[in-house]
């Protein structure tokens, strides 16, 4: 477990790192880039580079932090892909629970593999459940979502590659969305992401923007730095209580 530049959370936990393109937001993954380039580092625990690997020996990591995080779990792979047995996910749980200092964000882009083992297992209450929706074609990842008892459900809308038109956004708590970074990153339009800040307000969900990535809100590609996170000229990043 690490501190990290992910701004919606504190750390990052990850007893299972690497995974497989799922959906169109998987093109240009981060976490792959990250896991070769730790690889070629020497790291023993990316010798697989991004091959899904289970580590038995960071299961207990969050166990030696007394003090309260908002911990991303997984953040280098996807605690619902189909070659993670549901037995190591009790592992997990079991750790969330023995924790409940801790809020444990956990996203995924397999709905309906989540949706699945929470038909047997009840979410931890300091457990924030979401799913990544980066486009119109995966938006019926949220229908799963809301059917999951959590005490907060989220959306991540990153990369945002075009508009998502309307949402139902009843049952859910907390919408995140950003552009995407890298050399071969997509556009993100301006238009977009105020569209889903209007429906999040005047649906009484919580919106957080993350950042503008590669391509600035005038359509300029340039370091994602120089770009930075204002929207409208302001810092929106709020968080649910």
């Amino acid at each position: 477990m690490k501190t990290t530049k992910i701004e919606w959370t504190d750390k990052t936990w990850n007893p299972i790192t690497g995974c497989t393109k799922y959906s169109a937001g998987c093109a240009h993954c981060y976490a792959e880039v990250m896991a070769r380039r730790l690889k070629a580092m020497g790291l023993k625990k990316y010798q697989n580079g991004f091959e899904l690997s289970l580590h038995e020996e960071a299961l207990n990591e969050p166990l030696n932090w007394k003090k309260a995080h908002n911990i991303f779990v997984c953040s280098m792979s996807d605690l619902f892909h189909k070659d993670v047995p549901f037995e190591f996910v009790d592992k997990i749980m079991r750790v969330i629970e023995m924790t409940p200092q801790h809020r444990y964000q956990i996203l995924t882009k397999r709905a309906e593999r989540m949706y699945e083992y929470f038909q047997t297992h009840k979410v931890p209450d300091n457990v924030w459940l979401g799913v990544t929706v980066e486009c119109r074609n995966v938006k019926s990842r949220i229908d799963l979502l809301r059917l999951i008892p959590a005490k907060i459900h989220f959306l991540s809308c990153e990369p945002l590659l075009e508009s998502l038109g309307t949402l139902d956004l009843t049952g859910i708590e907390w919408v995140i969305v950003g552009g995407e970074s890298g050399q071969s990153a997509r556009l993100m339009k301006e238009e977009w992401v105020i569209e889903i800040k209007k429906q999040v307000e005047n649906q009484k969900s919580v919106f957080f923007f993350k950042q503008w990535g590669t391509w600035g809100n005038d359509g300029i590609k340039r370091n994602k730095h120089a770009n930075g996170k204002l929207l409208e000229g302001k810092i929106v990043q709020n968080m649910p209580e």
